[in-house]
């Protein structure tokens, strides 16, 4: 697919203010994607549960500046709070994304961002909010666009700009839009799958996998040590690249069907191997580095004895941090989430973790 198509050609240059909100949820790799090419384009593919509770909401204030100006202008808030320090990473957003967007520069933006869940612990912070600030832009393309309707085929074009628009802010991002599971990266095996963007998975799920719960165990609330830009650049030269690579594309085939048969067992197996493989890649990079902490450890090898005790479908994946992502069919939820409350949330920072599921997408406010 030509990204031509998302440069505009047809924009309006009349001098609107106004004010766009959008709330985006996290989301949480499943088949994991861990390095990167040029231009924020995957090294492998991955498939992710979109979340419902963890999600950034943005307002977006615009205005019309009264003369042209070759210089970007904006202010960004995190919870009222003035953060220039987020400013570098919004100005390079910016410059990757004007030839799509070409009226960044005639306006002055005031971002107002917040999360419900903590920023830069290792749940996707980057990933809810570029998206949502991807969806805002487009809100106001959209206003600029010059007979442009409200047909199903522009809606379509809407979410796919904008999901293009957030992986070039963070790789994941692109997976925050739709729900309730999206595929990112071209992957012969999956229909309209692409590097560009991500596309809501096309087949059927089992009902096993409906409404599924996510459960966070927050054992770290800090910021991580290393970002996972740095991570994702380590991969480049790393010894086992090519092979992991490989090992993500096959569990990409392997979870479809997967998803299609309900086998929960075989479910837990590919998405823990998973997330170890991807914790594996930090520890055996070089630079290496370790994100879980002691009592993420402590958690892991509990969730198992549990298992095997119960026979209970409960897994944990992990994203780049020390927290504990716990997944599980909704129809056992009352005793996994009981063995959650009276084993596992002594092991969270301040006992804090934040019930989730499946969720179903970004919304406009």
């Amino acid at each position: 697919m030509p990204i031509s198509k998302f440069i505009p050609t047809n924009l309006s240059n009349k001098p609107i203010n106004g004010e766009t909100s959008w709330s985006s949820p996290s989301n949480i790799a499943l088949v994991k994607y861990w390095g990167k090419k040029e231009n924020q384009i995957p090294e492998n593919q991955s498939i992710s549960f979109t979340l419902d509770a963890c999600k950034t909401i943005t307002k977006l204030t615009y205005s019309k500046k009264e003369s042209e100006s070759k210089d970007y202008s904006f202010q960004v808030f995190l919870d009222k709070t003035h953060k220039p320090d987020f400013e570098p990473k919004i100005q390079i957003f910016f410059e990757r994304i004007e030839i799509y967007m070409p009226f960044l520069k005639n306006f002055h933006f005031k971002i107002e961002t917040e999360n419900t869940f903590p920023h830069s612990s290792g749940i996707a912070s980057s990933a809810s909010g570029m998206s949502a600030l991807a969806l805002c832009l487009m809100s106001i393309e959209k206003e600029l666009s010059v007979g442009q309707g409200e047909n199903q085929e522009y809606q379509e074009y809407f979410i796919q700009k904008a999901s293009f628009l957030a992986r070039l802010g963070s790789g994941s991002a692109c997976r925050s839009l739709e729900g309730d599971l999206v595929v990112w990266g071209k992957h012969n095996d999956i229909e309209g799958s692409s590097d560009l963007f991500g596309i809501k998975y096309p087949y059927q799920v089992h009902e096993n996998f409906k409404n599924y719960q996510d459960t966070i165990l927050l054992v770290d609330k800090g910021e991580k040590q290393v970002s996972s830009t740095v991570g994702h650049n380590l991969m480049h030269g790393h010894p086992f690249a090519k092979e992991r690579f490989k090992q993500a594309e096959e569990n990409i085939y392997k979870i479809k069907g997967v998803l299609q048969s309900g086998d929960l067992d075989a479910f837990i197996a590919l998405v823990e191997n998973e997330a170890l493989t991807l914790h594996a890649m930090m520890m055996t990079s070089m630079p290496y580095f370790i994100l879980m902490k002691p009592d993420t450890l402590e958690i892991i090898n509990k969730i198992w004895s549990f298992r095997k005790e119960t026979g209970l479908h409960i897994s944990f994946t992990l994203d780049a941090g020390a927290n504990v992502h716990i997944l599980y069919p909704e129809n056992e939820s009352d005793a996994i989430l009981d063995f959650i409350k009276t084993e596992l949330v002594a092991y969270c920072q301040n006992g804090h973790y934040i019930c989730d599921r499946i969720g179903f997408g970004a919304k406009q406010l």
